[in-house]
C-alpha cells in the first residue's frame, strides 16, 4: 500500500456515516428494550401485589 492509498481509505473512513448510523440504531434499540423490561417488571410486581391483597382479602394464603 501506498501513502496515497492509505490516506485515501482514512479518508473514506472517516467520512463514511452508514455504520455510524447502526450504531445509534443499536443504542436506541438497546435503550427502549431496556425502558420495556423496566417497565414490564414494574408492572408486574404491582399487579402481584394486588393480586396477592385480594387473595388476602378473601381469606387465602397470598403467592410467595
Amino acid at each position: 500500500m501506498t501513502l496515497q492509498t492509505i490516506k485515501a481509505s482514512v479518508t473514506k473512513f472517516v467520512k463514511d456515516e452508514d455504520g455510524l448510523t447502526v450504531v445509534e440504531y443499536a443504542v436506541a434499540g438497546g435503550l427502549i428494550a431496556l425502558v420495556l423490561v423496566t417497565a414490564f417488571t414494574n408492572l408486574g410486581t404491582a399487579v402481584k401485589t394486588k393480586i396477592n391483597a385480594l387473595i388476602t382479602a378473601l381469606g387465602g394464603t397470598p403467592a410467595p
